[in-house]
């Protein structure tokens, strides 16, 4: 598997791809991982591909390393390992993916992950759009990065949802609160609400302690903002351990995205925890959460809404217990392990298959 972005850098691809390297490994599949690294590569199956750069993408900025030097490294190890498959994370991303994609001689099979507007696709679309064509599967983690893909580059796309480890969540220890306890997790950028929290809890007087993991370019604007207001604890980033701890000790998981997600990730991880989760009312999310079944959604920007379902889910009760265990179903029909064996199903014809050139 390749995924372009670094695996020192929290990430929702980087975390996919990873997940589904562990789940085949542990089914008897020899997966590795190539990628870039800005420090030790966090498995000895993943091949380290050199340093990341920041680049904005899609409202976020993505750690890419589109050097030469991380080209070489990458032909290399292709060339080296004779894969019997070579998939691709987000295959259009300039570095490993890209490269990955002119230069394998093994079946390729593409997975696109961005939803949205992508001033990326539009700007390659006639350069690369050909390449694609080298791809013998083409997967889209969501409808909606289905239809980025396909305005983009045309051709016909699997619906493959991403996954999480369902199990992890419940083998950790709650992180130990004092009270009502609301948690963010997310990158401070505009996009992903934190804004839009921050103006719920302090405008609209939720009683609650925040927990905010994470940074970004906003940081520490909206530090500032909340200067002196001891119901906000800033976190930073957090390790895998300490963030199921957090989802596990909160009891609401607020996720206020505007826009440009491709799917819910953080909405599953939540409910996977237990933890009640309310959220942007956005197509990535009801991928995920159906509204007043799995979750709380509410409009997106609309702090007093958010102030409203917070208070909903912190209040608790038969309703609210009741949206739990069905968030706990739900959450188990996205699992890392069914995710590994539904690829693993579809990489079976290509090998029967001539190799694409």
């Amino acid at each position: 598997m390749v995924c372009p972005y670094s695996l020192s850098i929290p990430g929702g691809v980087q975390g996919q791809v990873l997940g589904i390297a562990r789940a085949m490994r542990a089914m008897g599949a020899d997966a590795r991982v190539l990628a870039p690294c800005d420090g030790p590569p966090p498995n000895p199956w993943v091949s380290p591909l050199g340093a990341s750069v920041r680049a904005a993408a899609n409202g976020s900025v993505a750690p890419i390393a589109p050097d030469p030097a991380a080209a070489l490294r990458t032909i290399r190890v292709l060339r080296d390992e004779s894969f019997d498959i070579v998939h691709l994370h987000e295959p259009m991303v300039p570095g490993p993916a890209l490269t990955a994609l002119l230069f394998s001689d093994g079946p390729l099979v593409g997975t696109f992950h961005r939803a949205g507007q992508v001033a990326y696709y539009r700007a390659v679309r006639g350069p690369v759009r050909w390449a694609t064509r080298r791809l013998a599967l083409r997967c889209a983690v969501s409808k909606q990065a289905l239809e980025t893909a396909r305005e983009a580059l045309g051709g016909e796309y699997e619906l493959v949802w991403n996954g999480i480890d369902t199990h992890l969540a419940k083998e950790v220890e709650p992180w130990p609160s004092s009270g009502p306890t609301v948690l963010f997790l997310g990158r401070h950028e505009p996009r992903k609400g934190l804004e839009v929290l921050i103006e719920a809890v302090v405008t609209h007087g939720i009683d609650a302690r925040i927990w905010v993991a994470g940074e970004g370019p906003q940081t520490g604007a909206l530090r500032e903002a909340t200067l002196g207001d001891a119901r906000f604890e800033w976190l930073g980033l957090v390790g895998e351990d300490e963030k199921l701890r957090r989802l596990r000790g909160a009891d609401a998981l607020a996720a206020p995205s505007l826009h440009g997600e491709s799917f819910g990730v953080v909405l599953l991880e939540g409910m996977a925890a237990g933890t009640t989760v309310v959220a942007s009312d956005i197509p990535g999310y009801a991928n995920v959460a159906r509204p007043s079944r799995d979750a709380l959604l509410v409009p997106p920007g609309d702090a007093g809404a958010l102030a409203a379902a917070l208070r909903r889910a912190l209040a608790g009760g038969p309703e609210i217990e009741a949206m739990r265990e069905s968030a706990l179903g739900r959450a188990a029909q996205h699992s890392l392990d069914s995710l590994a064996r539904r690829y693993l199903e579809l990489y079976e014809p290509l090998l029967a298959a001539p190799t694409a050139s």
